[in-house]
């Protein structure tokens, strides 16, 4: 049983996997939907699917994000129509390729899909969630945003900017009526791997979570207004240790006087 209408929600890269669960928890929390992916065969199926289970209004557009153009016409959907109330930015590739041996085209592709579209589908919908007064974005990071020694240096990076750019998103934006939320995932059992080049069933099951479970942790702490959710992360107390050290560390990084440490001595 649905809820009642949340407005419209876009989702890219809602074609399998974590998009696929989420357009349907989100369908079924009262959400018309708008879902963005490169297969529009896998997009009308997951479509009807969700119409015919939800009842809800469900639109498609097939594109490719690292695609200047077809990013365009996404942009111009997020501007233009005014029920989307929810962006999830979900989109997004990987690899655990060591640099040195990593293709620098495919580095450069990885760049524009988990970096600059994200960017410019955000600045195409918050004017608009602005002038409302109502409006969230979703932001899929991952873990090696803050631990990038765990995978390739270049997805860590982009994963890095996708956390710190949520957290300026927050800063500026939550006192207007727009919530923001990064979801950080570990390892988790989709197609992401495989694309990847090292197929999930090569990882410990013990550090790889459900996407079904991934999904429902990212919506309950959505509820509950976090910033940032880390579902695999039991210790709560580590991240907030962490946040807190660097919060009270921002205070003292820029000085007229050299530290201490770097004056040199005679």
């Amino acid at each position: 049983m649905t809820q009642a209408h949340q407005g419209t929600a876009l989702i890219t890269g809602a074609s399998s996997g974590i998009g696929a669960i989420y357009a349907e928890r989100l369908a079924r929390r009262g959400y018309d939907l708008i879902l963005v992916a490169r297969n529009r065969d896998r997009l009308n199926s997951l479509a009807e699917h969700i119409t015919t289970e939800t009842r809800q209004v469900v639109e498609v557009i097939a594109a490719d994000l690292a695609d200047a153009a077809q990013l365009a016409t996404v942009e111009a959907k997020l501007r233009t129509d005014a029920s989307i109330t929810l962006l999830l930015n979900n989109a997004g590739i990987g690899t655990h390729t060591p640099l040195l041996q990593s293709n620098i085209e495919y580095m450069t592709q990885l760049i524009a899909l988990n970096v600059t579209a994200p960017m410019r589908l955000t600045y195409a919908a918050a004017p608009g969630f602005v002038a409302r007064g109502k409006g969230a974005v979703i932001n899929i990071s991952s873990v090696v945003g803050i631990a990038p020694e765990q995978l390739n240096g270049v997805y860590g990076g982009s994963k890095a900017f996708v956390l710190a750019f949520s957290q300026s998103l927050h800063h500026e934006l939550a006192n207007k009526g727009v919530r923001v939320q990064a979801v950080l995932p570990g390892a988790t059992a989709t197609d992401f791997w495989a694309t990847g080049g090292l197929p999930v069933e090569n990882l410990p099951a013990q550090i790889v979570m459900r996407a079904e479970d991934l999904v429902d942790a990212a919506l309950v702490g959505f509820d509950r207004g976090e910033l940032v959710t880390i579902p695999s992360l039991h210790a709560v107390e580590e991240w907030d240790a962490y946040e807190a050290a660097r919060q009270a560390m921002s205070a003292h990084l820029s000085s007229n006087q050299v530290a201490a440490r770097y004056r040199i001595t005679h």
